[in-house]
C-alpha cells in the first residue's frame, strides 16, 4: 500500500533495518517461485512478471529494501512531518480494496427527462460534471443532490442563423492544472472551454469540423485537440490572454484552430487519447483502426488495423503507456510501441458491448451495455475476485434509471429485460467514490440512468 525511504534520525541505519526482515523476503521468494512453477490448466495469453526478490540480493538492493518501511503510519507521520523521505502510495489501494469487499453501495440520481449521460468528470471532491445527448452541461453536487445547468456557448454560425447541430455533448475533458474545462459547444461541431473552479465561459472554438465533435484530449495546460466524424482532428491553442475578463457580464472568445487535419485511414474518429509517457495522441476510428500522432509535430505516424472492427467506440491509457479498446464482445490490450494485441479481456457475458474503458493504477475498469461495471486486474491477469466469495468475481449492477416509453412496454416490444448502457464512469481523487452514467442502448429509446458508487 505504501512505501517510505526511511532516513536515520540517530547512527547510520534508520529504526526498520532489522535483519530479520531478509529471511521473511527469502520465505516469500521460495513460496513464489514453487507457486510459479506449477503449470496453470489453461495459460494466459498476457502474464505480466514481478521484480521478485531473490537470495542472490545485491548489496545495495539488500540495503535499499532494509531502509524502506512499508508501514502506512510511517507514512503518514512522515508526510505530517514534511520530511525529506522519498514517499509513494498506491493510488488504486482503497478502491481495490473496497471492491473485493464488496463494500461500494449506489445511490441512484434522479435526472428528471433528460436523454443518456455521454460524459463524466469530477471537479473536485463533491461536484462531478456531466453531457448529455439533449445538449445539457450539467454539474451534481453529491452532497446536496442539487443540479445546476451551465449554459452552453454559442459559436458564430450558431449567431448567423445557420442549421444548428444540437447531438449531444460526447466529451469533457479537464486539463493537467484543473484550471481549463473542455466540452462541446451548443452546436455539436463546436468546442467550449470554461475557468475551474468558477466554470465562467472561456471561448469557442469554431469552424474546424463539420460533423459532430466525439472526442478531446488535453496534451498540456494551454493545448487541446479534437477528434470528429469528419474523420478529421484540430489543434487549440488556449492562451492567457483569454483568460482576463474585465467585462462586468461574462464574455467569450471565438477562436479559430491552430491546424486541421485528416485522419489518414479514419472513418469517423470516435475516441481520443494522450499517452505523456511516450508523447503521442491516439485516435480510435469506427472503421476499425487505432491511429498514432506525434504530440510535438502534430503528425500522424502509424495507422494501425484492430482485430476487431465491430463497435470499437472507448480508448483509454495507462501511465505506462498501455492502450485499452473497447469493442463488441472484450477489451483489447495494445503494447503502445507496436500497436500488437497483447491481450483481449472477454466481457465474460457475450454480445454485451464495452461502452466505456478507465484505468485506475493496475485495474481496468469496463462499463458494458448491460449495466454492469467489472473490474480487471492488470498485474493479475485476470478479473477481481471477491475477498468475501473466492468463487465470484466483482461486478456492480446499475440500477434502472429512467428510460421512455416505459420499462414494462420495452421489455414486451422487444422480449428483452431492459438494464441501462453505463456510456460514462470516473473515480474521484480518492479512488473511493465512481460515478456511473448512461440510458438506453437503441437510439430511439429516451432515457437516461446515473449512480453514486461509495
Amino acid at each position: 500500500m505504501s512505501k517510505t525511504r526511511m532516513m536515520p534520525i540517530f547512527g547510520t541505519i534508520p529504526s526498520c533495518y532489522t535483519f530479520k526482515r531478509l529471511e521473511e523476503r527469502r520465505n516469500r521468494a521460495k513460496a513464489l517461485k514453487l507457486d510459479n512453477n506449477r503449470k496453470p490448466d489453461k495459460p494466459e495469453d498476457f502474464i505480466s512478471y514481478e521484480d521478485s526478490d531473490s537470495e542472490e540480493d545485491s548489496p545495495t538492493t539488500t540495503h535499499e529494501s532494509l531502509s524502506t518501511s512499508y508501514n502506512f503510519v510511517d507514512y503518514v507521520r512522515h508526510r505530517e512531518m514534511q520530511s525529506r523521505n522519498v514517499r509513494t502510495l498506491s493510488q488504486d489501494y482503497g478502491s481495490r480494496h473496497m471492491l473485493t469487499h464488496e463494500m461500494f453501495k449506489e445511490s441512484p440520481i434522479n435526472l428528471g427527462n433528460m436523454n443518456k449521460v455521454f460524459c463524466s468528470q469530477w471537479l473536485s471532491d463533491r461536484q462531478v460534471a456531466f453531457g448529455t445527448k439533449c445538449n445539457k452541461l450539467m454539474v451534481y453536487d453529491v452532497t446536496t443532490h442539487s443540479l445546476d445547468q451551465i449554459p452552453s456557448l454559442v459559436s458564430r454560425r450558431d449567431s448567423l442563423g445557420n442549421d444548428q447541430q444540437q447531438c449531444g455533448i460526447h466529451s469533457i475533458q479537464i486539463n493537467p492544472s484543473r484550471s481549463l474545462l473542455a466540452t462541446g459547444a451548443r452546436n455539436t461541431c463546436d468546442i467550449a472551454v470554461y475557468t475551474l473552479p468558477t466554470l465562467d465561459p472561456v471561448c469557442v472554438g469554431e469552424n474546424a469540423h463539420r460533423d459532430w465533435v466525439f472526442d478531446l484530449c488535453w496534451l498540456d495546460d494551454e493545448f487541446l485537440v479534437s477528434g470528429s466524424r469528419d474523420s478529421k482532428v484540430a489543434l487549440w491553442r488556449i492562451t492567457s490572454d483569454m483568460l482576463e475578463n474585465k467585462h462586468e457580464i461574462p464574455s467569450y472568445h471565438h477562436v479559430s484552430a491552430v491546424a486541421v487535419k485528416e485522419c489518414r485511414n479514419a472513418q469517423k474518429v470516435r475516441a481520443l487519447a494522450f499517452n505523456k509517457h511516450y508523447e503521442e495522441i491516439a485516435a480510435l476510428s469506427l472503421n476499425g483502426y487505432i491511429h498514432v500522432w506525434n504530440a510535438e509535430t502534430f503528425r500522424q505516424k502509424i495507422s494501425r488495423k484492430l482485430p476487431s472492427s465491430q463497435e470499437n467506440v472507448c480508448l483509454a491509457v495507462q501511465n505506462t503507456g498501455l492502450y485499452a479498446v473497447g469493442c463488441r464482445s472484450y477489451t483489447l490490450l495494445l503494447d503502445c510501441r507496436t500497436l500488437q494485441a497483447v491481450k483481449k479481456v472477454s466481457s465474460r457475458y457475450s454480445g454485451c458491448g464495452i461502452r466505456s474503458v478507465s484505468f485506475e493504477g493496475d485495474v481496468l475498469t469496463v462499463g458494458t451495455g448491460l449495466g454492469m461495471l467489472m473490474f480487471y486486474d492488470l498485474k493479475a491477469g485476470k478479473y477481481l475476485e471477491s475477498s468475501i466469495n473466492s468463487s465470484r468475481t466483482v461486478v456492480l449492477k446499475a440500477s434502472k434509471g429512467y428510460v421512455y416509453p416505459d420499462e414494462e412496454y420495452v421489455d414486451n416490444v422487444q422480449n428483452v429485460k431492459y438494464v441501462p448502457t453505463i456510456y460514462t464512469h470516473c473515480y474521484d481523487s480518492s479512488g473511493t467514490r465512481l460515478f456511473t452514467a448512461g440510458g438506453p442502448l437503441p437510439a430511439t429509446l429516451t432515457g437516461n440512468y446515473a449512480g453514486l458508487w461509495q
